[in-house]
Parts: structure tokens; C-alpha cells; sequence
């Protein structure tokens, strides 16, 4: 199946047709998070990015097989690890849990596959050999690196040669590798750290070449799709292409996407200036969906600045969403049926085509802006189908972007719906002081209500 899909390809610098190797499938890969931690903002962007990406090709009609790790052994874990007196495993596995907590808030749909570092060791080991036997790795003092001057390809994702890279690079204190450009596949065990069994004595592989051995044991060895932030090119996503060729003889993937980085108060987010932000200190204040709303607000490419204001702006965005959907299933309760429609397709094909655009969420979400004014303004007078129509095209194409996830229905018992019938009908007499009476009485049995232009709607319900 053909579908006109154009990506930003960091591999060719500029917009291609995404054609899957095996038509109508994807195989993609988005590096995941080192679990030490709590995500932060800057992480959901591309969680929240790449987790549309995965809905947006299933919305078209792919098959996607989506890959995403948990880099579960890392220096930082064990430094984390260290300090409280516990296991990197039990690190790890705390902050695995808490990345589900957060993932749920934010409407992340599960990966097909979430792999781990730690159970990809064999994998890790077999790689490493391969690229050893082909001379793209030696060994130094329990050590593997890889060495980069045997690919002549090094540099063609960030767009550097290998000459450029090498000049701002150094050999750090502890390392025993022959050229400043070399890295670890395999780090020799120090004392107090987890270790497993080698060729090369206990040790642990190095950053890079779990994401190579995982996307080779899972998706194969070229992917169609590989996802990550702007950050990781260089060194991360250059290295996994170098170790993963090498040992493959095979392309690693076709097509890159990387997006744009987060600002706080358009300052580089640090701990150290103290702007550092986890998604659970935000949601805890906003909510996790603006959080989601925020991050598809901007082309997935352009950086974003975060703010007090931008996160409002969300709520206030996310709002008037929610008052539509909500005003829709409140005008249909008393709508008429009449054979006239709303209209869907156009907005549908104005939606696909910002998003077949290099996957461009902000002109999407202008496109369910418009369709929101068109259904506010035209709302009293459509008919129960066209207000189905439009109310199953709002739940479609938010539906894609992953918001409006919080949305509850009311339940109203008979009692409250008789006592809003009679008010309706005292209103319509003019016996304004009957209505109010009934008003009061819905206020002390919990329910608030409200006269919109459809009527009376009901605005809460306090159990």
C-alpha cells in the first residue's frame, strides 16, 4: 500500500516519501529513557512526538511495529545506586514503574516491544565478536571499542566528516583506546559495579551498542524508522549506524527523525539554573494533558520555549476543545432528524494533508481549531446526524493526536433528569421563581447547571 507520506530525513537533510521496506509495515525505533530518574520535560516532547508518529502511520493503515528500550544499566544508575545503598537493578526497576505512571498521564500507548538492556547481554556479546573478527573493534585491558576510522561512513548523520569530529575530541582519564574518536562497546568491570561474563573478562557494554543489538534482535537488521531527540545525533545515533553497518553489512535505517529540543523560559534547561522540570512536578500542577498539548502545539522539529504562559495556553486550548465536545453531546440529547450533513471529509483531508507534511501537528491542530469554530457556529441548527458526523470526526482526529483522553460522560439519575425537564418547561412559562426553586434544589443534591444557547446543560455533578 502506497501512502504519500513526506518525513524530514536527518540522513539526507531534507523531505522524502516514506516508503516502508515492506509495504503497508513499519519497523521503528525511538531510544527510550536511562531510568535513574523521574522523565523530565524535555523527554516527553519526544515520547509524546514519536507516540503521535506511531498513531498517525496506524491512523493511515500501517502496520507498525514499534520498538522502544529502557536503558536499564548506565553510569548514572549506578551512581544513583551507590548513593542510596541499593541494587542498579532496583534503581532501574523503580524508575521503570514511574515511567509507566507518567506514560499513562500522558496517553502513551504501549510499544510493541519494550527491551532492555539488561536482557540483550547475548545479543550485546555476539556484536561486539562480529565487529572484532571484522576488524571494526579491538580490545584494550577488558575494554572493546570500536574504532571509527574503519568506517568510511562515520559522520554522514550529523553531517561532519570524520576530520571535523576528531579535532574537538580527547581521550578522558581511565580510557585506553587508540584514537580520541573510538568508543566503547564493552567497559571492563570496576569494583561495586554489576557485571556480566565475557570474552573479555566481566564487564558491561557501553551505551551505544545496546540500541544496535536490541533493533537487530527485535526489528532486524534495517529498520524503516529510527526516532530520537535532536541531541542524540551526535555522538549516539552516529555510532549505532557505524557498529551496527559494520557488523550487519546492511543499511541500519532509512529514514531519521529527530526532534527539536525545550527551552525553560527560553533558558537551556539545567539543574544547575535550577529549571529543571520532571513531567510530575508540571502534571501535578497543570495536568499531564496540556503537557501532551504542548509538546504537539509546535512543528516536531522547531525548539520549544517552556513557560508558565505556554502551559496555560494549553489549558485554555484544551478547554475549548472540551467545551465543544462537550456542547455536542448536549445539543444532540434534543437535535432533530433531518437528512443534512456536516461535512466531514474536507476537514479530514485538510488534516491528513498537514500531517502527511513531515508530520506537522501545529497545522493539524489548526485544522480541528477551524473544524471547532465551524461546529460552535453551526451547532443549533444540525441535525442529529450531521451533529453524529461531526461529533465521530472531533473524536477521530484528536483521537490521532492523542488528546481529549480525559473526557467523562455525566450520569444522570431519572430524578435530576425529571427535575431539569420540569425547570426546562417552568422557563419556557416564565415562572422564573419555580425554576430557580428548582435550581436550588439540583445545587443541594450535588448538580450544577448551567443555560447555554442549546439549553440547560449540566456543568457538575458532586457525589
Amino acid at each position: 500500500m502506497e501512502v504519500p507520506v513526506k518525513v524530514f530525513n536527518t540522513l539526507a537533510r531534507q523531505k522524502e516519501e516514506f516508503t516502508p521496506i515492506i509495504p503497508g509495515e513499519v519497523r521503528m525505533y525511538t531510544c527510550g529513557s536511562t531510568v535513574y530518574n523521574l522523565i523530565h520535560i524535555g523527554n516527553a516532547r519526544f515520547y509524546c512526538v514519536f507516540d503521535t508518529l506511531r498513531r498517525y502511520l496506524e491512523y493511515r493503515g500501517y502496520k507498525v511495529f514499534f520498538a522502544q528500550n529502557f536503558t536499564d544499566i548506565d553510569d548514572k544508575i549506578i551512581r544513583k545506586a551507590n548513593e542510596e545503598g541499593v541494587s542498579s537493578r532496583e534503581i532501574a526497576e523503580r524508575y521503570i514503574d514511574e515511567y509507566w505512571t507518567d506514560a499513562k498521564g500522558l496517553n502513551l500507548l504501549e510499544a510493541t516491544v519494550h527491551p532492555k538492556a539488561t536482557e540483550t547481554i547475548p545479543e550485546i556479546i555476539a556484536m561486539v565478536e562480529a565487529l572484532i573478527e571484522k576488524g571494526h573493534a579491538y580490545e584494550s585491558q577488558g575494554d572493546v571499542y570500536f574504532s571509527t576510522k574503519t568506517f568510511d561512513g562515520y559522520g554522514k548523520l550529523s553531517h561532519q566528516p570524520l576530520e571535523d569530529l576528531e579535532a574537538g575530541a580527547r581521550i578522558m582519564v581511565g580510557e585506553v583506546k587508540r584514537e580520541p574518536m573510538d568508543f566503547a562497546l564493552w567497559k571492563a568491570a570496576k569494583p561495586g559495579e554489576p557485571a556480566w561474563d565475557s570474552p573479555w573478562g566481566p564487564g558491561r557494554p557501553g551505551w551505544h551498542i545496546e540500541c544496535s543489538a536490541m533493533i537487530k534482535k527485535h526489528l532486524g537488521l534495517t529498520i524503516d524508522l529510527h526516532c530520537g531527540g535532536q541531541d542524540l545525533i551526535f555522538p549516539h545515533h552516529e555510532n549505532e549506524i557505524a557498529q551496527s553497518e559494520c557488523c550487519n553489512g546492511a543499511p541500519f535505517a532509512n529514514y531519521w527523525m529527530h526532534n527539536g529540543m525545550i527551552d525553560v523560559d527560553h533558558m537551556k534547561m539545567s539543574k544547575s539554573l535550577g529549571n529543571f522540570f520532571t513531567v510530575r512536578d508540571v502534571a501535578e500542577k497543570y495536568g499531564y494533558e496540556p503537557i501532551r498539548y504542548l509538546m504537539l502545539a509546535s512543528h516536531y522539529r522547531s525548539p520549544i520555549n517552556y513557560s508558565v504562559d505556554s502551559i496555560e495556553q494549553a489549558k485554555a486550548s484544551l478547554k475549548r476543545l472540551y467545551t465543544c465536545r462537550e456542547n455536542l453531546e448536549f445539543t444532540l440529547r434534543s437535535a432533530h432528524n433531518r437528512g443534512d450533513s456536516f461535512g466531514s471529509e474536507a476537514y479530514r483531508n485538510f488534516f491528513i494533508n498537514a500531517m502527511d507534511d513531515d508530520f506537522n501537528t501545529a497545522e493539524a491542530l489548526g485544522v480541528i481549531f477551524g473544524m471547532v469554530l465551524d461546529i460552535n457556529t453551526r451547532m443549533p441548527d444540525l441535525s442529529k446526524q450531521a451533529l453524529q458526523e461531526a461529533a465521530a470526526l472531533f473524536d477521530e482526529l484528536t483521537g490521532v493526536l492523542g488528546l481529549v483522553y480525559n473526557r467523562k460522560e455525566v450520569q444522570v439519575d431519572d430524578d435530576v433528569e425529571a427535575l431539569i425537564a420540569e425547570r426546562v418547561k417552568a422557563r419556557s412559562e416564565k415562572n422564573w421563581k419555580r425554576a430557580d426553586e428548582i435550581r436550588a434544589q439540583l445545587k443541594e443534591m450535588g448538580v450544577t447547571i448551567e443555560d447555554a444557547p442549546q439549553g440547560t446543560k449540566i456543568v457538575q455533578i458532586n457525589a
